[in-house]
């Protein structure tokens, strides 16, 4: 079992507190992503979970167990770093089972644990092998194993794959993908990437100064972000957002475009927010906006179009790879209306009650 809890955890520095009351249920099984900018303490708050740091204030449990207090060897979770720190000089069957050997666990059922492992990650063909003869995705991979052999409540991936080139980062997602569906054991990975987090988890917090902004499915965030930080951090290439007021049930940005606006009755917007995927060129005049092509980033199955609508911020458009406009092209742009944000003066996000 892995459920873990978190009832109003802080920490503070001397003076400085940098997780501020963070209330949070992972279910057993489940796995979550801690993602957000560099400095919002989403690192800090797994060392909490693992015991690495001392909890200032609040509660940790684990499967109804208050480990608050509780040294990280007596948590039962597993922690992955992004440093591998494998001993050189010892073979990867010895990394493996070397916490099971000082522990005093009998040669047998290490033997056996190891051979477990190796078969989860397909390390079966590297055992007698030294790390400096493994790729960083093998060594990776070896560190993974070394967290599994010890069978925990929960295993805690602390950005993981930093270290590894782009075309590894893509294989070692799918192998820790596969991993989680093999063991079903819960897992907590911190990471700044939002990809990894889309890819990867069946639950993201979006941590933002010591705070979490949102909870939810990787669709959710996507598609109903609560406000303005989540809607841009979520989703790549970011969300467009420009300024925009409504009056007699139309938005209008700045006297450029128009279009409906549903909430009236709810509040007044201040911005509104369209996603580069969620816009149509269409002829100039046509749309609700009218843009000139600044760049055109052409990027196989997709083209990036960097546009200038004047007197705004430029906006991003994002087309089939397959469709051409040349820099310099005065275009339209047409919003799809089932998909606009509005968020309020505050930046929270405005909803039909």
């Amino acid at each position: 079992m892995g459920a873990i809890r978190l009832s109003a955890v802080e920490k503070w520095f001397g003076d400085l507190q940098v997780i501020k009351g963070i209330d949070l249920d992972i279910a057993d099984g489940e796995f979550v992503i801690f993602v957000g900018p560099s400095g919002c303490g989403k690192s800090t708050l797994l060392r909490l979970i693992s015991g690495l740091e001392e909890t200032s204030r609040g509660i940790i449990d684990i499967d109804g167990r208050d480990v608050t207090a509780e040294p990280p060897s007596a948590r039962g979770l597993s922690m992955v770093f992004q440093s591998y720190a494998l001993y050189p000089h010892m073979s990867v069957r010895e990394n493996v089972g070397f916490a099971l050997k000082t522990a005093g666990m009998p040669k047998a059922e290490i033997d056996a644990r190891v051979a477990r492992a190796a078969e989860v990650l397909k390390l079966d063909d590297y055992l007698d092998r030294r790390p400096k003869a493994l790729s960083g995705g093998q060594r990776q991979r070896v560190a993974i194993g070394r967290a599994i052999v010890r069978e925990p409540a929960a295993f805690l991936f602390d950005e993981p794959l930093s270290n590894l080139d782009a075309a590894l980062r893509v294989e070692m997602r799918f192998e820790i993908a596969r991993l989680h569906k093999a063991l079903g054991t819960t897992m907590i990975y911190v990471t700044h990437d939002q990809v990894e987090a889309m890819t990867l988890a069946d639950k993201i917090v979006v941590l933002q100064a010591g705070r979490i902004e949102q909870v939810g499915s990787p669709r959710e965030l996507y598609e109903r972000p609560d406000n303005l930080f989540v809607a841009q951090f979520i989703g790549s290439p970011k969300m467009n957002v420009l300024p925009c007021t409504a009056a007699a049930g139309r938005f209008d940005l700045g006297g450029k475009g128009s279009g409906p606006y549903p909430f009236e009755a709810i509040a007044d917007p201040a911005s509104l927010g369209i996603r580069p995927e969620h816009i149509r060129v269409v002829p100039a005049g046509e749309g609700h906006l009218d843009a000139t092509v600044d760049v055109a980033e052409y990027l196989g199955a997709d083209t990036y179009l960097y546009v200038t609508v004047e007197g705004l911020d430029t906006l991003l458009v994002r087309i089939d790879g397959a469709d051409e406009v040349a820099e310099g092209t005065r275009i339209g742009l047409a919003f799809d209306e089932t998909r606009l944000h509005f968020f309020d003066a505050q930046g929270q996000a405005i909803r039909a009650r």
